[in-house]
């Protein structure tokens, strides 16, 4: 009988310990998640800045094609 509630008294802190642990392993795993998401959001604004960048240095190519075509008609 008192080997019953000595391992209830033991077992107190051993159940203690694992929830502690899990609820640790829970926060981590979330704010691994929360930097991901971060991440992510930064590798798309990235695409969208060079996706713009490239448009424009396109622009910039087909404006300047014109006027190089006349120069080498003048030569």
């Amino acid at each position: 009988m008192w080997w019953i509630v000595g391992v209830m008294i033991c077992s107190v802190p051993i159940i203690a310990i694992i929830t502690d642990h899990i609820q640790s392993s829970a926060k981590i795993k979330g704010k691994f998640i929360q930097d991901q998401l971060e991440l992510e959001k930064l590798k798309h604004e990235n695409y969208l800045l060079e996706t713009e960048k490239l448009k424009l240095e396109l622009e910039k190519m087909q404006l300047n094609a014109p006027k190089e075509e006349v120069f080498e008609k003048l030569k």
